[in-house]
């Protein structure tokens, strides 16, 4: 069992637990993952590592409550533990001194686009980051990410905090004032990938985006976390989950998305059933 020593609500539906998982909190970089599952008849969720902690042995990890599982795991509380953490899992950002970096996090990608600002301001990068949600209650990890760019914008879809408008919206703005852009990076909502990508397509900024495919096993066997990078398909969990964004066909990930949308409904039915019938 991996035990839950803290656990904090960041957000409506977000919650950040650290969990006991030494040997992967000495091994895990920047931009891997692990694969959790709370017991034997559990899904097997994909995660980002948020951070780690070497010495005492912990990871954090940031969940969304989304549908059953994550509505399952967000219930466990400090002492609990969850049966499997495997990992580290996929392959790690490329740290190097690349110049002026833009990093592009909405909604929960920030938890994963924190790590990798973190690690490429340490390698030297000039960071600009942009962390954009629907509304100021949904941001996440403002104070972490200021602590470790050069500027940080805040962007809000509803203009409730920071400038209103979308994060593609932004980075269009800094070209026009031509600011000089080594990388991109875009982590969260596919349709925000998709178009950060179509921004800077035209000016042939390298552009990287971190896929949250549907993934089971993490290990390349099961293949549910295809996707098409130009003419090969690929597997988010073992040759990514970061890709060329302007390889990648968005279109198909955003389709792929809704492919159990009535399991995780009919799942979810049955969860509110059970807990009235407890009730009554």
């Amino acid at each position: 069992m991996y035990k839950i020593v803290k656990k904090e609500i960041l957000a409506p539906n977000i919650t950040r637990f650290s969990v006991e998982a030494p040997e992967v909190a000495r091994s895990r970089k920047p931009g891997q993952f692990v694969v959790i599952r709370a017991d034997e008849t559990s899904e097997r969720v994909p995660l980002t590592i948020v951070d780690s902690d070497p010495e005492k042995g912990t990871i954090d990890l940031i969940i969304q409550q989304a549908g059953f599982s994550t509505t399952c795991l967000v219930c466990f509380e400090v002492g609990d533990g969850f049966l499997d953490v495997l990992g580290p899992l996929g392959r790690p950002t490329d740290m190097e001194k690349f110049g002026t970096v833009v990093c592009v996090g909405g909604g929960v990608g920030t938890a994963v686009l924190y790590p990798i600002v973190k690690g490429l301001k340490e390698s030297g990068n000039e960071v600009i980051t942009i962390n954009g949600a629907r509304n100021k209650e949904l941001l996440i990890l403002e104070e972490e990410l200021g602590a470790v760019s050069d500027e940080l914008i805040i962007t809000t879809d509803d203009g409730s905090y920071g400038i209103k408008g979308f994060g593609s919206t932004v980075l269009q703005g800094l070209i026009d004032d031509k600011k000089k852009i080594d990388l991109v990076v875009a982590i969260g909502p596919t349709m925000m990938m998709k178009a950060v990508a179509e921004v800077t397509r035209p000016y042939k900024i390298h552009t990287i985006a971190s896929l949250n495919a549907i993934m089971i096993d993490g290990t390349g066997m099961c293949g549910g976390c295809r996707v098409t990078v130009g003419d090969e398909v690929k597997f988010a969990c073992v040759d990514g989950p970061e890709f060329d964004a302007h390889l990648v066909d968005f279109d198909e990930q955003i389709a792929k998305h809704h492919y159990y949308d009535n399991e995780q409904k009919c799942q979810m039915d049955e969860m509110i059933d059970k807990a009235v019938e407890e009730r009554a």
